[in-house]
């Protein structure tokens, strides 16, 4: 059953940073204290469905929202037949799994996101994307009754992404980084920033100020960094790459932020039944997965190694049966990871991050 199409919006500027702002900060009944038990979703105003078009996806646009953090609240479902509903926001971030609801029933979600400029990946031009938050509904029967958003509490906990094409939020199908499938394990209060993209290397996310510089400002004592730098440092030397990593923790320690070293996903490369060494990330400097856990080590630096992870799930998958992970048949590419094999990386760092309790359970869905 197909979702009845909604007017174009009518909400002017001023209106929607008026329902916006509506759950003041501070105000007890409106917004409780992040991280504590009770914190609510804001509540769905009607207006806000008026920016919403289309059936099959159902896109909704607020494009008057400046780059921040948002509180969102979504009740899905449809009150005439049974539905089933996906919620991504901004670059194809999976913000709610797909929930089917019966014949009536309405579901309420609430989650916080980032909305940022560029909208996709980090090292594209400002204005790239489009502007303010745009919400997507998606899934088998998308249906959407209600919205609610709110500016995020100042206090909001943020876990930040630095690293390559594998991580980051790519703005086209089929092309998805795990990255953009994390924040479908969190719950609302802890926002997701991907400061993630194409052909980063450890090399260049120093020397790009629109990557690491940009970040460093945004991080906070209890914010999370993790870092997965290696597909793109071929030719950076062992020791030049330990001291890149070694910075890039210091200065985010500097800030009161907790780094995490995050070890490169596996390339889909066999030799015989195992993983040969460009599969494994190995270059003229080595293993570049060992020299992370290496400088994890020498730092007392908490580790996620998803190199031995992906290593052992594609090896025990075989050649042939991991291909569904990456884009090999859709185009032949054996590193980057389809919307399926994005969020298979995805559970493997969100279980990994909980095994170590880098983040509260409050905030687990």
């Amino acid at each position: 059953m197909s979702a009845r199409r909604r007017p174009v919006g009518r909400v002017t500027t001023a209106a929607l940073c008026a329902l916006v702002a509506g759950a003041a900060l501070g105000d007890p009944t409106a917004h409780a204290a992040v991280g504590r038990p009770g914190l609510a979703g804001p509540r769905p105003d009607a207006a806000l469905l008026e920016r919403c078009t289309g059936t099959d996806p159902v896109v909704c646009t607020y494009p008057d929202l400046s780059p921040g953090h948002y509180d969102v609240t979504v009740m899905l479902g449809d009150r005439h037949g049974p539905a089933g509903t996906e919620v991504q926001a901004e670059a194809r971030l999976l913000m709610v799994p797909e929930v089917h609801t019966a014949d009536g029933e309405l579901a309420r979600r609430t989650f916080t996101v980032n909305v940022r400029d560029p909208e996709s990946q980090q090292n594209q031009p400002v204005g790239e994307g489009t502007a303010g938050l745009t919400l997507t509904f998606t899934g088998d029967a998308p249906h959407v009754a209600g919205i609610g958003i709110r500016a995020a509490d100042a206090r909001t906990p943020r876990i930040a992404l630095l690293g390559d094409s594998t991580v980051t939020d790519q703005g086209g199908a089929p092309y998805t980084g795990w990255g953009q499938r994390l924040p479908a394990h969190l719950r609302l209060g802890v926002s997701v920033i991907n400061h993630s993209g194409s052909g980063e290397s450890t090399v260049s996310v120093l020397a790009e100020p629109e990557m690491f510089d940009a970040l460093v400002p945004q991080l906070r004592p209890g914010d999370l960094a993790l870092v997965q730098l290696a597909h793109n440092d071929k030719t950076t030397t062992a020791e030049q790459y330990r001291a890149n990593l070694t910075e890039i923790v210091t200065r985010v320690r500097a800030t009161g932020a907790t780094p995490v070293l995050v070890t490169p996903i596996v390339r889909l490369r066999f030799d015989g039944d195992q993983l040969s060494s460009t599969g494994l990330v190995e270059t003229a400097a080595g293993s570049l997965p060992q020299h992370v856990r290496d400088v994890a080590a020498d730092l007392d630096v908490d580790l996620v190694d998803l190199t031995a992870l992906s290593e052992e799930l594609v090896e025990r998958l075989g050649p042939v049966d991991a291909q569904p992970i990456y884009l090999v048949r859709e185009n032949g590419d054996r590193t980057h990871t389809s919307w399926y094999g994005a969020g298979v990386y995805a559970d493997l760092v969100a279980d990994e991050l909980h095994r170590l309790g880098l983040v509260p359970e409050r905030y687990w869905r």
